[in-house]
C-alpha cells in the first residue's frame, strides 16, 4: 500500500508538471514580451520595414521568437514569416511557438552560417536584431539578403553599439558591432543607406542599439 500511494503521488506530480509546463510558459512570454515592448519598440521597427496584410518578411537570428510573433500578427495570414536560425535549440523553440500559438504563417527555417535560405526575390523586409554581430560570413548573408528582397525591399538590421576603432573579431567577442561596418557590409551589397533611426535602448541593462535601415533600390542604376 505504501508503494501503491508513492506511486499515486509521483503519477500526480507528473500530470501537475505537465499542466504547468503547457500553462505557465505561455503567461510567462506574453509577461515578458509586455516588458519588451517597451522598450524595443516592435511596432516602429515593423512600421520602419513598411510592412502591412500580406507582406512577406524575415526574422535572420529569430531566437525566442519574440519579434517572429509581433511579425506573424502583422502581415496576417496572407502575409508570411521566415524565421531563420542556425541554432538547433532555437529552431525547436520557433517550431513549438508557430505551433502553439497557431502562427500559420510562420516558416521556421535553418539557416547557414554564410546563407540565411531565403527564396531570392520575393520578400518585402528583412530584420536582424541582435544578430549580425555574429556574422563571419557577413558578406556572404549581406548577398543573400539583398537577393532575397524585392526591388524597394527594406533590411533593418538593430544590435549593440560598438567602437568602430576596434578590430571586427574583437567587436564580435563583446556581442558588438559598430555602425559604420554595418553600412560598409550593406552598401558592399548593393543596399541603398535609407536613415538611421533613434537608438534603442535596452531596458534595464545600459545597453544602447543602433537603429539602421537600408533598401534594396528599385533600379540598380539608382544605387
Amino acid at each position: 500500500m505504501p508503494f501503491l500511494l508513492e506511486r499515486g503521488i509521483k503519477v500526480r506530480s507528473l500530470w501537475l508538471a505537465a499542466v504547468l509546463a503547457l500553462l505557465v510558459p505561455a503567461a510567462w512570454t506574453q509577461r515578458n514580451d509586455d516588458r519588451r515592448d517597451s522598450w524595443q519598440r516592435p511596432q516602429e521597427v515593423m512600421d520602419a520595414l513598411a510592412l502591412r496584410e500580406g507582406s512577406a518578411v524575415a526574422d535572420v537570428g529569430a531566437g525566442d521568437g519574440y519579434f517572429t510573433r509581433h511579425l506573424s500578427k502583422r502581415v496576417g495570414e496572407s502575409g508570411a514569416v521566415f524565421a531563420v536560425d542556425v541554432d538547433s535549440g532555437a529552431l525547436r523553440r520557433l517550431q513549438r511557438l508557430a505551433e502553439n500559438e497557431k502562427l500559420v504563417n510562420v516558416r521556421v527555417v535553418e539557416g547557414q552560417t554564410g546563407n540565411p535560405q531565403l527564396p531570392e526575390n520575393s520578400l518585402d523586409g528583412v530584420l536582424v536584431v541582435n544578430a549580425y554581430h555574429e556574422f563571419r560570413e557577413f558578406d556572404a548573408m549581406m548577398r543573400h539578403f539583398f537577393a532575397a528582397l524585392k526591388p524597394g525591399g527594406r533590411l533593418a538590421i538593430i544590435d549593440a553599439v560598438g567602437n568602430e576603432d576596434q578590430a571586427r573579431d574583437r567587436l564580435m567577442d563583446g556581442h558588438r558591432i559598430a555602425e559604420k561596418m554595418v553600412r560598409d557590409d550593406a552598401e558592399r551589397a548593393g543596399f541603398r543607406f535609407r536613415e538611421k533611426l533613434s537608438d534603442i535602448q535596452r531596458g534595464g541593462r545600459r545597453s544602447t542599439w543602433f537603429f539602421l535601415l537600408f533598401e534594396k533600390p528599385a533600379d540598380p542604376a539608382q544605387n
